[in-house]
């Protein structure tokens, strides 16, 4: 009999550690939690990059393309994930680890396929906060149902 009333006070015990509070009191568990700031480095020349062109797919989402050089074999350049900001996207240009043979003259094709882009017209490839690469216009989706 001992057990069971020291179960059944340890078990209301640990069910009232769990109560809440005021009502109107903010909790931190009902807030978003706060993206990191992302920082991004820069190792590329201005001469190191070329033929960035934005345009769309069959399923109008905006694909961005472009050339970047590296020195080092063991890299290649990639373009990380955008940054959407209402009609405009921000691509970054990186570098990460190559894992198969190198591009000719170390020039890697890179591109990247912004999905659900349909409402994008605008789309810039930065290097870091301070260094923009290419500053590109993208036409209008069309409109379903509509031939061209």
């Amino acid at each position: 009999m001992r057990k069971v009333t020291m179960l059944v006070c340890g078990t209301l015990l640990l069910g009232a550690c769990n109560q809440g509070g005021d009502p109107d009191t903010k909790t931190t568990q009902s807030e978003a939690p706060a993206t990191p700031k992302v920082n991004h480095y820069c190792f590329y020349k201005k001469d190191a990059q070329i033929g960035w062109t934005a345009s769309r797919d069959a399923q109008g989402n905006v694909v961005v393309k472009g050339k970047a050089h590296v020195d080092d074999v063991r890299y290649k350049a990639d373009l990380g994930q955008p940054d959407i900001s209402g009609s405009s996207a921000k691509l970054w240009l990186s570098t990460t680890t190559n894992t198969s043979y190198a591009a000719p003259g170390n020039w890697w094709d890179v591109s990247f396929t912004i999905p659900n882009s349909s409402a994008i017209d605008h789309v810039t490839v930065n290097c870091d906060a301070e260094r923009q690469f290419a500053d590109l216009t993208v036409k209008p989706a069309k409109a379903p149902g509509k031939g061209g």
